[in-house]
C-alpha cells in the first residue's frame, strides 16, 4: 500500500531533506531538523501525492488516507500526552502548507486547531492563564473562519477594533480575558451570519476542514498567479503538515520571530531578523504590529538568543545556503518551526555566493549557479542619486525592506494598480500592510510603501523576491479614504 503520511518527533523523522518532492520544502526540512536534534515541535506531513490525487479524483482523497492520518494523530497524542479536543488538557495543532518550491504566504495556514467552547475552558484552567486561552481561541476562530469557511477577514478585524475602541486600548495584548470572551462571541456571530451554521466544535471535523482548505489553496488565484510569475512548473502540489502548537502568546516570557542567517537585502554575514513578545507567528509576517530587531532578544533572554545563534549557524552549514527561519519561544523555551533557503535581492545573492566560496561552503561553480538572470537584472535597477539625497525633501522614513528607487502615481489597492498599469501609468502601491491577495498589484507596481510591518513582513519578503523597491513600517504614513497623510502633507 502507498504511504501518504510521514511522522517526525522525538529526535527521529520518517523523512529527510532529500524528500522535498514528496514532503514539500517545509516537511522535508522539518524532518531534517528533527533528525539533527534541533528542537522542533513534533507532528506529521501528508505528502504531495495526496494533493495530486485530490485534483485527479475530483477533490476526493485516496481511500486509505483517513486511517493513516488517524494512526499518526494517535502517535502524536501519545508522544505529547494530550488528546485533540480533550476538555481538560487539549492538544492543539497547526495545519500548514508546503510545496517543493517555497511560495511565501501564497497558501493557507491554520493555528490553534482543536479549541472549542469546552476545551478553551480546560486550557484556561490547566495553564492558569485564561487570557492566553481565550486569545488562542479568538485567533483560531478568525483564521479558520477566513481560510476554511470563507468568512471575510475584514469583518473579524472590524469586530476586534470595536472592542478595542470600547475598552480605550490600542493593542490586542491590552485586552483582558473577559474582553476576549466578548470578541469570541462576536466572531461566532459573524461565522453564523455567513455560513448559517455554528462554529464547528468537533476537533476531527476542524482538522479535516483545515486539511481540505490547504489542499484547496494550491489552486487558489493568488497561488496560481505566483507560480506563473515565478515560472514554477511540474509540481505535484502542496504537502500538509500537522504540527503540535507551541505558543508565543503565552505571556511576556514568550514570543515569536522570523530570522535570516545573513542579511537578505545586502548579503552581509550578519544575523538578521525580528521578533515580537507575547505574539504568534502570523503577527510578525502579517505586519499587524511592527516588531523589534533580533539583536534586542539578547537583552530579553540571553540564553535563548545564544541558542538561536548556534542553531542558525548549524543550519546554514548543513544546508550550505542562507536560511530563513521561523521560531517561537514558549515560557523561555526555544522551538524552531521551519527553515528554508531565504529569498534575497540581487546584491545579496552576489555577495552571499562570493562569501560562501571564500568560507569554503560552496564551489565557484555552485556560486555562479546561485546568481540568476533576475538577480543580475536587479543589480541594474535605478537608485536615487546619492548627490540628490543631500538636497531632496524627505517626507518620512521607514524600514529599508527592499532596495532600489521608484517613482509613480499613488494607488491604494492592488486592483487599481493592475487597472492603472494597463492604462499605461506607473504606480506606487501604498497600503497599511499587504496580504497574499495583493500579489497581482505588487507585481505591476514600481515600488511598495506600507505604514506597518517589519523587514520580514509579507510586503518586505515578496518585494525582495521580485526585486521591487519597498519601504515598510513607515509609521507616520496614515492611509485612509484614498489619501495619505504624512504630518502636514496630504497626498491623493
Amino acid at each position: 500500500m502507498a504511504k501518504y503520511v510521514y511522522f517526525f518527533g522525538n529526535g527521529k523523522a520518517e523523512g529527510d531533506e532529500t524528500m522535498k518532492a514528496t514532503l514539500g520544502g517545509k516537511g522535508a526540512n522539518l524532518a531534517a531538523m528533527t533528525n539533527m536534534g534541533i528542537p522542533v515541535p513534533p507532528g506529521f506531513t501528508i505528502s504531495t501525492d495526496v494533493c495530486e490525487e485530490f485534483y485527479k479524483n475530483k477533490r476526493k482523497y485516496p481511500a486509505s488516507l483517513e486511517k493513516e492520518v488517524d494512526e499518526q494523530l494517535k502517535r502524536l497524542e501519545d508522544l505529547m500526552k494530550k488528546r485533540l479536543g480533550d476538555p481538560e488538557d487539549p492538544l492543539l495543532v497547526s495545519v500548514r502548507s508546503g510545496a517543493a518550491v517555497s511560495m511565501p504566504g501564497m497558501m493557507d495556514t491554520i493555528l490553534n486547531l482543536g479549541l472549542n467552547d469546552k476545551a478553551v475552558e480546560g486550557l484556561a484552567k490547566k495553564t492558569n492563564n485564561p487570557r492566553f486561552a481565550y486569545d488562542s481561541y479568538r485567533r483560531f476562530i478568525q483564521m479558520y473562519g477566513d481560510v476554511v469557511l470563507g468568512v471575510p477577514h475584514d469583518e473579524f478585524e472590524h469586530a476586534l477594533a470595536q472592542v478595542k475602541k470600547s475598552k480605550k486600548v490600542t493593542l490586542d495584548t491590552e485586552l483582558t480575558a473577559d474582553d476576549l470572551k466578548k470578541v469570541i462571541e462576536l466572531y461566532k456571530g459573524i461565522v453564523k451570519k455567513h455560513t448559517k451554521k455554528d462554529f464547528p466544535q468537533n476537533p476531527k471535523d476542524q482538522l479535516w476542514g483545515a486539511i481540505g482548505a490547504v489542499f484547496g489553496s494550491w489552486m487558489n488565484e493568488r497561488a496560481i498567479k505566483y507560480r506563473e510569475l515565478n515560472n514554477i512548473k511540474n509540481l505535484k502540489g502542496t504537502a500538509v503538515t500537522v504540527q503540535s502548537m507551541v505558543f508565543g502568546n503565552w505571556g511576556d516570557d514568550s514570543g515569536t520571530g522570523v530570522c535570516f542567517s545573513r542579511d537578505p537585502s545586502t548579503g552581509a554575514n550578519e544575523f538578521y531578523g525580528e521578533f515580537l513578545m507575547n505574539a504568534q507567528g502570523e503577527d510578525v509576517v502579517a505586519g499587524i504590529r511592527t516588531p523589534e530587531k533580533i539583536s534586542a532578544l539578547a537583552k530579553k533572554n540571553k540564553a535563548v538568543y545564544d541558542q538561536l545563534v548556534k542553531i542558525k549557524n548549524h543550519l546554514e552549514k548543513s544546508f550550505r545556503d542562507m536560511q530563513d527561519m521561523e521560531f517561537t519561544v514558549q515560557q523561555g523555551v526555544l522551538y524552531i518551526l521551519q527553515t528554508r533557503n531565504g529569498k534575497r535581492t540581487g546584491q545579496a545573492a552576489v555577495k552571499i555566493a562570493v562569501d560562501m566560496v571564500n568560507e569554503k561552503l560552496i564551489s565557484k561553480e555552485e556560486a555562479i549557479m546561485r546568481v540568476t538572470a533576475e538577480h543580475i537584472d536587479q543589480l541594474l535597477h535605478p537608485m536615487i542619486d546619492p548627490k540628490a539625497i543631500k538636497t531632496a525633501k524627505v517626507l518620512t522614513k521607514g524600514l529599508n525592506a527592499s532596495p532600489g528607487a521608484a517613482c509613480g502615481q499613488i494607488v491604494f489597492t492592488a486592483q487599481d494598480a493592475e487597472k492603472w498599469v494597463k492604462e499605461g501609468k506607473k504606480v506606487v502601491l501604498v497600503r497599511k500592510d499587504t496580504s497574499p491577495e495583493d500579489i497581482g498589484g505588487m507585481v505591476v507596481s514600481e515600488g511598495i510603501l506600507t505604514s506597518t510591518g517589519g523587514m520580514t513582513s509579507h510586503a518586505a519578503v515578496v518585494a525582495r523576491g521580485m526585486g521591487t523597491p519597498c519601504v515598510s513600517g513607515a509609521t507616520e504614513v496614515l492611509v485612509g479614504n484614498k489619501i495619505i497623510t504624512i504630518k502636514e502633507t496630504k497626498l491623493k
